[in-house]
C-alpha cells in the first residue's frame, strides 16, 4: 500500500494479493473456516482518493479504470455452473453503502465519533470475484486514508482490530509485503520474501467465495508453509514450484472449467510455477523475469482467456509523504 497525504486529500494505491499457499484446516464454530495461507502483495493497484468534508455525509463514487474489462467480454463455456457472481471480464462493482469501502469508513467514523464526512473516489483495476483481494485491499486503504485525513491518530493495532471485524483479508493489506496468515486470515505474521515477476489471468467468469468454500471437503493437508517460506526467501522457484498449494482449487474447478483451462495454459507457456489465487477465479504463473512476464501476458491475451495482468511482488508500503 502506497500512501500520499496532501493538503486537501489522501491518495492511496491499494495492491492486489496472490495466495502462494492456502490450506483449509477445518470449519470453525463461528461458521468461518480455519486457514493457513502465505500471501504476497503484487503491483496491480486500485486507487482511492479520500477528501474530508465538514458536512457529515459520506459520498463514495466508484468506477473501473480506463481499459479494464474492455477486452475479452464473453460468456463462460457451455456447462459452467458458476452462477452467483458475474459474467464479464472483471466483475461487479458495488456502489455506495454496498461497497466495503463505505462500510469501513462508516465503522471507523462511528468508532472515533467523527462528525465530519468525506468524498471518496475509488478507481478499480483489480477484478472482483477473482481471489485477488481487491475489496479487502480497498477497505484497508479506506481505513488508512480516513485515519490520516481526519487526523484520528489510530495506531496500526487499532486499525488492524477494526479491519478484522470487517473482513478476514483486510488486516493483511494493512501490513502488506509477504505474510503467513492464520485463523480466518486475520492473524498476520510478516515474513521476508524475494521479488518475483508473474502473470495473472482473471477469466470471463468470477467465483463466489462462499460457493467455493461450500464445496470444500476435508482432506489430508498437502503442504508445509514453512518449506515454501524458505524457498520464497531464497527466491528458489525450482523448489517452490513443488510447494505451492491451494486447497480450494479442486472446489473451484468443480464450479467452472476456466480454472483448469488457465492453469493448463500457464503450464504450457512455460511458467516456473503457478496455481489459482484464493478462492478464484484468477490464476497466476511465476515468470523468470519481467521480460518473460511481458511475453507470456501477450500470449495469454492472444488466447482470449480473460483479463490479463503482468505484475511483480510489492514491498511493504511507504510511509505517508506530504506533497
Amino acid at each position: 500500500m502506497f500512501v500520499c497525504v496532501a493538503a486537501t486529500h489522501v491518495l492511496v494505491h491499494a495492491p492486489a494479493k496472490l495466495n502462494l499457499f492456502l490450506e483449509v484446516l477445518g470449519r470453525r464454530p463461528d461458521g468461518f473456516h480455519e486457514i493457513e495461507t502465505l500471501m504476497g502483495a503484487v503491483s496491480i493497484f486500485d486507487t482511492l482518493e479520500f477528501a474530508p468534508r465538514t458536512e457529515g455525509e459520506l459520498r463514495l463514487s466508484c468506477r473501473w479504470a480506463g481499459g479494464i474489462g474492455a477486452r475479452n467480454k464473453r460468456r463462460e463455456p457451455s456447462g459452467d455452473v458458476a452462477s452467483a457472481t458475474t459474467r464479464d471480464a472483471v466483475g461487479d462493482l458495488p456502489q455506495g453503502e454496498q461497497n466495503l469501502v463505505y462500510r469501513a469508513v462508516a465503522r471507523l467514523r462511528d468508532r472515533c465519533a467523527v462528525t465530519g464526512g468525506a468524498d471518496i473516489r475509488l478507481h478499480k483495476r483489480i477484478p472482483s470475484a477473482a481471489g485477488l483481494g481487491g475489496a479487502s485491499s480497498d477497505a484497508a486503504a479506506a481505513l488508512v486514508a480516513a485515519n490520516a485525513a481526519w487526523k484520528l491518530g489510530c495506531s496500526p493495532a487499532q486499525l488492524a482490530e477494526l479491519a478484522a471485524e470487517l473482513g478476514s483479508d483486510i488486516p493483511f493489506f494493512l501490513a502488506g509485503g509477504f505474510a503467513i496468515c492464520r485463523g480466518r486470515g486475520e492473524q498476520i505474521e510478516s515474513i521476508r520474501g524475494s521479488r518475483f515477476h508473474a502473470v495473472v489471468a482473471r477469466p470471463p467468469v468470477g467465483l463466489s467465495t462462499a460457493d467455493v468454500y461450500r464445496r470444500w471437503r476435508p482432506g489430508t493437508p498437502r503442504g508445509d508453509v514453512r518449506r515454501l517460506q524458505t524457498s520464497l526467501a531464497a527466491g528458489d522457484w525450482r523448489t517452490a514450484k513443488q510447494r505451492l498449494v491451494n486447497g480450494l482449487q479442486e472446489s473451484a474447478t468443480g464450479l467452472t472449467p476456466w480454472v483448469g483451462r488457465l492453469t493448463a495454459a500457464l503450464a504450457r507457456l512455460g511458467c516456473q510455477a503457478g496455481q489459482m489465487s484464493g478462492s478464484g477465479s484468477s490464476c497466476f504463473g511465476i515468470c523468470r523475469s519481467a521480460r518473460h512476464a511481458r511475453r507470456l501476458a501477450a500470449q495469454l491475451r492472444s488466447l482470449n482467456l480473460g483479463e490479463v495482468f503482468q505484475t511483480t511482488s510489492s514491498a511493504n508500503g511507504k510511509r505517508p509523504q506530504r506533497e
